[in-house]
């Protein structure tokens, strides 16, 4: 096992993609904390199969701050041992923490994969510690929350993928009085393990009545089929991530009025939301994690999320290095 060094200051082992397809455990010297940060020692943070296998493959679009080698993930769970005088952190929250930049040269994109981070405390978010590590799962509950609040009175009637997000979406949809959702999956792995809601094949699917199409594919090849699976008026809502572009034919979409929205990043209302609806069991997040690893075994874990059809979240533990 790899250790922080002993140096001055504080230290912390952390997943470093080096540059496409090689990943070292690398211990790395923190940037020092300020009176408005908190150092927070991470137990658990979850491999993202979106953003970061386009970091792992080099396929990542353009984005502010890329470039190798990094620190990926955002999905960081851990405890507050540090807290500056105007952090607004106590030591000893349990928090969840999106990602930080506090590793010198090494960029941090989206820096939570680590044993330890240093980050403003507005970016360190009190949570129950009954969630465990199921927390590291609020990052993508909020990016489902966010796709679906403005747009409420539209809860989907179709969902694209039966990932972690696609079954976050649709137990959100119930969660806030939607009717049950359709799903589309075609990896029979990958169809098990719905709660109130149906998964079919797209193959056997010949409805063109749907009014709101929620797609957390990735897929760029498949817009023309969607709209040709929406009703006049419909939506379609791009809440996946899409390194190709996207591009669909007009007169299809003419003829039925179609709307495209895109669903960005999530915000701070939308986690506050889902940390509430989770925290009461308005929202179960249980099923979800699929895989867990040592931090150690970094490097067979990111293959296994990004390789294994059947892991739907792969977490790291980092326990032992507290």
């Amino acid at each position: 096992m790899i250790h922080p060094r002993r140096e001055n200051g504080i230290n912390a082992v952390a997943v470093v993609f080096e540059q496409p397809e090689r990943l070292a455990l690398t211990s790395l010297a923190l940037s020092p904390p300020g009176e408005e940060d908190v150092v927070v020692d991470i137990a658990w943070s979850g491999i993202s199969t979106g953003t970061e296998r386009l970091l792992w493959t080099g396929r990542m679009p353009p984005f502010p701050g890329m470039g190798y080698p990094l620190v990926p993930g955002y999905e960081s769970v851990g405890r507050v041992r540090e807290a500056g005088a105007r952090s607004g952190g106590q030591v000893g929250d349990f928090v969840f923490v999106p990602g930080a930049r506090c590793f010198g040269d090494v960029r941090g994109l989206f820096g939570g994969a680590a044993s330890r981070l240093i980050v403003a405390g507005n970016r360190a978010y009190r949570v129950d510690e009954q969630l465990g590590e199921q927390a590291v799962l609020l990052a993508l509950a909020a990016t489902a929350y966010h796709a679906l609040t403005p747009a409420a009175h539209q809860l989907p009637d179709l969902i694209v993928g039966h990932g972690v997000l696609g079954r976050l979406l649709a137990r959100l949809t119930l969660a806030l009085g939607g009717k049950p959702p359709v799903v589309w999956e075609r990896n029979p792995d990958r169809a098990i393990g719905a709660e109130g809601y149906e998964v079919i094949d797209p193959a056997i699917d010949t409805r063109t009545d749907y009014h709101a199409i929620y797609d957390v594919s990735g897929d760029a090849s498949l817009l023309d089929s969607l709209i040709g699976r929406l009703a006049t008026g419909g939506e379609i809502v791009l809440a996946g991530f899409y390194s190709e572009r996207l591009s669909f034919a007009f007169p299809q979409a003419f003829m039925r009025e179609a709307r495209l929205r895109v669903a960005a990043q999530w915000l701070e209302a939308d986690l506050a939301a889902v940390r509430q609806l989770a925290e009461s069991r308005q929202l179960s997040l249980d099923g979800l994690i699929t895989h867990r690893s040592p931090a150690d075994q970094a490097d067979s874990a990111y293959r296994t999320a990004f390789g294994d059809p059947g892991c739907l979240k792969m977490v790291l533990d980092w326990r032992a290095y507290s």
